[in-house]
């Protein structure tokens, strides 16, 4: 199969920071491509110098001549006096093409064309975009965090849309199951460098590990030869001949690959310091509408129980964020009320909260909250290990906040409410530009976590690991209560039409 793309020895550095040195690479036609990397590392950066809009420092980058590309940055920039339609196709007058975009853009609940785009929120126009990259056909098609501000309707359509689609697809995504049922590759940047792994991210999880054990056996295998080879350079005089020269060069090449780390598997965080009453908080009756009519919640009431890990789903517009704001008391019912248990600290995690002095350091941004977390029975964890345990090394911990990437930014808010050591934690989209290990973490902490939980969350994969119970808001102020997670729900869901479809 021919090239579509090759990448040969790029590298890219800001100032002293080397972000990736040679990474070479190709993508074939009709391959679908995920790119994995953390916080940081520069995928967002890798994206955008293979598109021309930002430089390398050196290295090629060779497209097939006669491809057309298509290109979603992570946060588009739009004329916000054009209308939607005419931001869509770039003034293309094609009819046939014309019904396409609206057709797409239905998918992505974008209703109203002749709105201006100055209008829309941040996340209407990133699907504004994605509909404008779907409709112009590419052959090539490169998408950064496709699935931010979609729900999970929208989530499932373009799955199904990309898998059934013949073109070739570059992706950076932390939606694990996205990748998995879309990509047949997975690039992985780590290290400064990148690897191939031919097929999903299952595959991928197998043999990264395989990679990571293999390594670890490499350097032990390393530190037994250095201990020896150390102990001939203290024995051996400094007036050394030419086969002694050549044995001492090696050593120090020895003493470099001696010297590498490998990524541990962290122990688990749990916590015992955290108390919580019986009562958590019980929902009387709360009705709420915005004006014009748009009903969120109709004489709701739910008893919340102790240790319950909830999920909230539903399409964009339902009022998730809403009823939450309702019940941690930012925003107030039009009836009935929220009784709350006198226990109760909240921690809450907002789409719109993050706020940092971008002149402190990282350390310094969670040490102005607490030292340390008292974890019970005579434990603590420091702030400094804290952050290392949701992977800041402390290099990067004694970095300033304007240095970091938008998801470290993320990862460093999301430490500060953890930092509170509250025992009922309220997450609204907490996935969103979080890199995989890191969600790994956050997984590992609130399976762990000695309170409740309530998680908004479009992260099918996240959900699955984190909530034994869904609320899922519909609309109009119709919620369903499900006693499960995510999948079970779903599988509920297929089951029920297939009877009603029966009938």
């Amino acid at each position: 199969m021919q090239p579509i793309l090759d990448v040969q020895n790029i590298s890219k550095s800001f100032g002293a920071d080397v972000l990736f040195s040679n990474l070479s690479f190709s993508i074939s036609e009709g391959q679908k491509v995920g790119l994995i990397a953390r916080n940081g590392a520069g995928k967002s950066t890798l994206m955008s110098i293979l598109n021309g809009v930002e430089g390398r420092d050196s290295g090629t980058i060779i497209f097939r001549n006669d491809i057309r590309i298509g290109y979603l940055e992570q946060s588009p920039v739009f004329n916000p006096e054009e209308s939607v339609l005419d931001a869509c196709f770039n003034h293309h007058g094609d009819p046939e093409k014309v019904l396409k975009a609206k057709q797409i853009l239905t998918q992505l609940k974008i209703g109203v064309l002749n709105q201006p785009m100055g209008q829309l929120s941040g996340g209407q126009q990133k699907r504004v975009a994605l509909a404008n990259v779907l409709i112009t056909e590419p052959d090539f098609l490169m998408l950064d965090e496709p699935t931010n501000h979609l729900d999970l309707e929208m989530i499932e359509w373009l799955e199904g849309w990309l898998s059934r689609s013949t073109l070739t697809l570059l992706m950076v995504t932390h939606d694990r199951y996205f990748l998995d049922r879309v990509c047949s590759i997975i690039l992985e940047l780590d290290d400064r460098q990148i690897y191939t792994y031919r097929g999903n991210y299952s595959y991928y999880l197998q043999k990264r590990q395989e990679r990571l054990d293999n390594k670890k056996a490499e350097i032990a295998r390393a530190n037994n030869l250095y201990r020896k080879e150390l102990d001939w350079m203290r024995r051996m005089p400094q007036a050394r001949g030419h086969k002694a020269r050549y044995r001492e060069e090696a050593f120090y090449e020895l003493q470099q690959k001696a010297n590498q780390r490998v990524e541990e598997r962290r122990m688990r965080l749990k916590a015992k310091g955290v108390y919580i009453g019986s009562k958590i908080f019980e929902c009387n009756y709360v009705s709420k509408a915005w004006p014009g009519g748009k009903v969120i919640l109709d004489h709701f009431y739910y008893n919340f129980s102790r240790f319950e890990k909830m999920g909230i789903v539903g399409n964009n517009g339902t009022g998730k964020s809403t009823f939450i704001k309702m019940l941690l008391g930012l925003v107030k019912p039009d009836s009935g009320n929220f009784d709350i248990g006198e226990t109760i600290k909240f921690g809450y995690f907002s789409q719109e909260g993050m706020q940092f002095d971008q002149q402190q350091k990282v350390i310094d941004v969670i040490t102005d909250i607490a030292d340390y977390i008292d974890l019970g029975r005579g434990r603590h964890i420091t702030a400094s290990q804290f952050l290392q345990y949701f992977l800041f090394t402390p290099e990067q911990q004694h970095n300033y906040v304007y240095k970091l990437s938008g998801g470290e930014r993320r990862k460093l808010y999301l430490c500060t409410v953890l930092m509170k050591n509250p025992n009922f934690l309220v997450l609204d989209e907490p996935t969103n530009d979080l890199d995989i290990p890191t969600l790994q973490v956050l997984e590992e902490y609130l399976e762990d976590f000695p309170g409740c939980v309530i998680v908004v969350s479009h992260d099918r994969y996240f959900m699955d690991k984190v909530v034994d119970h869904l609320l899922v808001f519909k609309g109009s102020g119709i919620i369903k209560d499900f006693p499960g997670n995510y999948t079970q729900y779903r599988q509920w869901k297929q089951l029920k039409s297939k009877e009603e479809n029966g009938k």
